[in-house]
């Protein structure tokens, strides 16, 4: 390390400059290497500051990876990523590589495999905020910082939000002719802005997150789906290794009870891990209700790069026809949430995606027991209307249904689709399977009655459906369920 300077000076850590690699693992544990260092110093340095061995700011810099290609050659029109669109110097800022290493192995190596060239990785000029350098739950704000007799932005980085934004990933990005373009759909300041708030809304550690990923509004669904894996836990069966609740509290297979108590209190949006090798578990997230919780754990959870999230949930009926407990499969939405106007404009159209509807459809047959024309008994296809207002009986009837019926919408809740929107605009593959649980206009309402008799009856099934659908959507490659129909025209390298 540098000596120490004075106070007016800046202490940094001895710059890191770009080292080519031509191995995927080789420039990840690179990546490991610098940030490993980079954030220690910046954790010693408030230290310091905290008992009065130094005055001076302090900065530290993320990692970096970059690519330079130099021919207009496409590698491969039917890959929806792993290469760069044209000749240019791309690059990405990187933060918690170790969290990340199994994708960026993949993404690097993809890079590598598909232009024949070298990787750089090298300290980049984007200072690490020092909330960002402390480990998941450690806080620099407290008690203590009053004895410090400055503001902490005089002494060290604070997160920026000028520069943690998704400007990228919305396609809004304007970069200039020669200059270096995104490698990434989310910067580093982004990702760890939002691996912070996971942690605040799930209270789980983001490590614990599976790549298939279910969202609900009942918790209902919570308990089943615990009562599941901790059976499953004790009796060793399967080939997941653990299940972790909110408070970080693991149940470890073959195990009867975990070994920590649960939380007092549960957080906002709670997670569920049920934990398998490579990430390849499956997470439940009870997101409560309305469109904007929603949009704010799929905005956090998009920076883990998932394969897959789905949907499972409770709707309004809106056709005669149906019957409580029959299911609904979106394959459109009309989008009345309002959270996603100014990010993903409603003239956008939310297309479904084959992958994940056959994999639907075909978790059904299976666990219904239904196929062919005996499965429009119990499912409809057809579109979903997501609405901001939970007390929409309380409108004007002919104005609804009017709308209801211009869109064809079959079933009405408040965020399925700003899930899919959200998967559509961060390209993480959706989808939807809701359970009629009420028909307002047509005269069953939801009342405490016929509601608990319904969950008790319901949830059970389609619990077991969509963790078949996410299973029977890990058995396909990744390059086939990362469809192109999510890319847009030029689009970043990494997936």
């Amino acid at each position: 390390m540098n000596a120490v300077p004075g106070p007016s000076a800046v202490r940094r850590p001895d710059f890191l400059p770009f080292q080519p690699f031509d191995e995927a693992g080789a420039a990840v544990d690179r990546l490991i290497e610098i940030y490993t260092r980079n954030t220690a110093f910046l954790r010693q340095a408030f230290q310091d500051v905290l008992e009065g061995r130094a005055i001076c700011r302090a900065r530290a810099c993320y990692p970096a990876v970059r690519i330079t290609v130099v021919t207009h050659d496409l590698v491969d029109s039917r890959l929806s990523y792993g290469q760069v669109a044209e000749p240019g110097a791309y690059q990405t800022t990187v933060t918690q590589p170790l969290l990340f290493r199994d994708y960026l192995v993949r993404q690097i190596g993809l890079l590598l495999h598909n232009h024949g060239n070298v990787v750089e990785v090298g300290e980049s000029d984007t200072p690490i905020p020092l909330h960002f350098a402390f480990p998941d739950g450690a806080y620099v704000e407290g008690e203590h910082l009053q004895n410090i007799g400055r503001p902490l932005r005089d002494l060290f980085d604070v997160p920026d939000l000028a520069v943690t934004d998704d400007a990228i990933v919305n396609g809004t990005w304007r970069g200039q002719p020669g200059k270096v373009r995104p490698l990434a759909p989310f910067t580093a300041t982004r990702v760890d802005y939002s691996l912070h708030r996971l942690q605040h809304y799930t209270a789980t550690a983001p490590t614990h997150f599976q790549n298939f990923v279910l969202f609900t509004n009942y918790q209902f669904y919570v308990d089943e789906f615990c009562a599941r894996a901790r059976a499953m836990m004790a009796a060793g069966e399967g080939d997941y290794d653990a299940l972790v609740e909110p408070g970080n509290r693991i149940l470890l297979r073959g195990q009867p009870e975990p070994s920590t108590p649960g939380l007092a209190r549960l957080p906002q949006m709670p997670a569920y891990h049920l934990v398998r090798a490579g990430h390849s578990g499956i997470t439940l997230v009870n997101i409560g209700v309305g469109p904007s919780n929603a949009k704010t754990i799929t905005d956090h959870i998009a920076v883990l790069r998932p394969h897959a999230w789905l949907m499972l949930g409770h709707c309004a009926g809106l056709r005669d026809s149906q019957r409580l407990g029959d299911y609904v499969l979106a394959h459109g939405y009309v989008r009345d949430d309002h959270v996603l106007d100014a990010d993903l404009p409603t003239w956008v159209p939310v297309p479904p995606l084959a992958e994940v509807q056959v994999a639907l459809e075909q978790a059904v047959e299976e666990v219904a027991g239904l196929s062919g024309w005996d499965l429009k008994r119990i499912m409809r296809t057809g579109t979903v209307a997501t609405i901001d207002n939970r007390n929409w009986e309380l409108r004007d009837q002919g104005e609804l249904v009017q709308r209801f019926a211009q869109s064809r919408a079959i079933a009405l809740d408040m965020e399925s689709g700003t899930i899919a929107a959200n998967g559509f605009r961060f390209r993480v593959p959706y989808g939807t399977l809701l359970c009629v649980s009420d028909k307002p206009l047509h005269g069953e309402l939801k009342l405490p009655g016929m509601a608990s008799a319904f969950y008790q009856r319901q949830v059970n099934q389609h619990l077991e459906i969509g963790i078949r659908a996410l299973e029977l959507l890990r058995e396909m490659p990744p390059e086939r369920l990362h469809s192109r129909k999510l890319r847009t025209f030029m689009e970043t390298a990494f997936q």
